[in-house]
């Protein structure tokens, strides 16, 4: 669907198992949005990653096959 892969390029199954488990969601979803070149956005992943944007991300990658964008600038 989308050109661009999350999480580093893996495919969207894998990146599906890594989004279910809460804390490599935080920290992979800031990491990746950082090295897109979205400082704020890694940061704000990093500040609320743990709650909604968890929740948020699981549903994006089963309906859209992607990691939930925050910010994107």
């Amino acid at each position: 669907m989308a050109n661009e892969k999350d999480y580093f390029g893996l495919s969207w199954i894998v990146s599906l198992i890594l989004a279910i488990i809460p804390f490599t969601s935080c920290v992979l979803g800031a990491v990746t949005r950082i090295k897109e070149g979205h400082i704020v956005a890694g940061v704000l992943r990093l500040l609320l990653g743990w709650n909604v944007i968890y929740v948020l991300d699981i549903v994006f990658m089963v309906l859209n096959q992607r990691i939930f964008r925050l910010l994107n600038i």
